[in-house]
C-alpha cells in the first residue's frame, strides 16, 4: 500500500511541475492542479496514516501513541481532503457539461479567475470543516503503565456540545457531502459519454457528406465551415474523453468511500472509537488505497490523452533532450 502512495506522491509532483510550466491562462489547467494538490495532501496523510499503523512502528518508542494520533493528523485529514477532491472533480466534470451545452457562453462563465474563486470556495468548505475536529477531540497526555511512560494522546470529548457538534460534521460533511459530489460526477459522466457518441455520429455522417460532394462535384462549397468546426470538435472531443476517463476513474475508487459512509450512517459503532473500530479501521484501509490508486492514475491519463502535457513532461524529465542526442 505504501508503494502504491508513493507513486501518487510522484505523480501528483510532476502532475502540479507540468502544469505550472504549461500555465494558467485556460481554467483546465488550474482545475488540474488544485486536483493533483488535493490528491497530494490526501497521499501525504494516506501515508503517515498507515505507517502509525504498522505494528513496528506502534512498538518502538514514541513520544505519542501512534495509532490514535492517526485519527487526526492522518485518516481524519485524508477524509477531509477527499471530499475536497471529490468535489473538484464533480467541478470539472460540470464544466466540460456546460462547455457541451452553451458552447458560446462557456468562456464567459468559466474563467480563469472563477475557477480560481471556485477552487478556493471548495477548499474552504470541505476542509474548514476539519478544525472542528480539534474542538471534539483533545491532545492530553497520559500515563501508560506497560509503557512505563506518560506519553501525547488523543480522546474524545465527553462536552454534550462536542458531542452534538461531531454528529453534525459527520453527517453533513462525512456523508452529504461526498454522496452529492459523487452522485453529480455519475449524473455528468453518463451525460459526457451520451455526448461523446453524438459527436462521434456527428464526424462520421460530415465524413461521408465531405466523400459525397467531392465525388460528384469536387469541392463543397461549404466545406470549409463543417471543416472547421470538426477540427473545433475534435480538440473539444479530446478535453471530454480525458475528463470522462478521469471520472470513471474516480468512481470506480470512490465507491468503497461511499459504501463505508453509508454503513456508517446505518450502523452507529461502526467508527474509530465504537465497537465495530477494527472493521472501520480495514474499510478505512481499503477507501485511502483506492484514493491512492485514483491519484497515481491521473498522469497516465494526462500523458496518454494529452500531447501539451505529454511533450512538457518529456522536457521536464529530459527525456526529449536524449531523443535529440542520439
Amino acid at each position: 500500500m505504501q508503494l502504491s502512495h508513493i507513486a501518487a506522491f510522484i505523480g501528483n509532483s510532476l502532475s502540479i511541475a507540468v502544469f505550472i510550466k504549461l500555465g494558467f491562462s485556460e481554467s483546465s489547467n488550474i482545475s488540474l492542479t488544485a486536483l493533483a494538490v488535493a490528491d497530494l495532501v490526501c497521499v501525504v496523510s494516506a501515508f503517515w496514516s498507515n505507517l502509525c499503523f504498522l505494528l513496528n512502528f506502534r512498538q518502538s518508542i514514541l513520544p505519542f501513541n501512534a495509532t490514535n494520533m492517526a485519527l487526526l493528523t492522518g485518516s481524519g485529514l485524508w477524509a477531509f481532503v477527499s471530499r475536497t477532491v471529490a468535489w473538484i472533480t464533480a467541478f470539472i466534470s460540470l464544466e466540460r457539461c456546460l462547455c457541451i451545452l452553451v458552447p458560446l457562453k462557456v468562456k464567459r462563465i468559466i474563467t480563469p479567475r472563477s475557477t480560481l474563486i471556485a477552487m478556493v470556495c471548495i477548499c474552504a468548505l470541505t476542509f474548514c470543516p476539519f478544525l472542528s475536529s480539534f474542538f471534539t477531540y483533545s491532545f492530553v497526555w497520559v500515563y501508560y503503565f506497560h509503557l512505563n511512560a506518560t506519553i501525547l494522546d488523543v480522546v474524545p470529548s465527553s462536552n454534550k456540545y462536542a458531542i452534538l457538534l461531531e454528529k453534525i460534521v459527520f453527517v453533513v460533511c462525512g456523508v452529504i457531502q461526498p454522496l452529492v459530489a459523487f452522485s453529480i460526477v455519475l449524473v455528468c459522466t453518463v451525460f459526457l459519454v451520451v455526448q461523446l457518441r453524438k459527436m462521434s455520429s456527428w464526424r462520421k455522417s460530415v465524413t461521408s457528406a465531405k466523400g459525397h460532394w467531392g465525388h460528384n462535384s469536387g469541392e463543397n462549397p461549404a466545406s470549409s465551415a463543417p471543416a472547421v468546426q470538426d477540427r473545433i470538435s475534435q480538440k473539444e472531443e479530446r478535453l471530454v474523453r480525458m475528463v470522462v476517463v478521469i471520472a470513471i476513474t474516480f468512481i470506480a475508487c470512490f465507491t468503497p468511500t461511499c459504501v463505508m459512509l453509508l454503513c456508517s450512517t446505518v450502523f452507529e459503532e461502526l467508527y474509530f472509537f465504537g465497537v465495530y473500530r477494527r472493521l472501520f479501521v480495514v474499510c478505512g484501509m481499503i477507501a485511502i488505497l483506492g484514493q491512492s490508486v485514483s491519484g497515481s492514475v491521473n498522469i497516465v491519463i494526462y500523458y496518454i490523452m494529452t500531447s501539451r502535457f505529454r511533450s512538457s513532461l518529456r522536457c521536464i524529465l529530459g527525456l526529449d533532450r536524449q531523443e535529440e542526442k542520439h
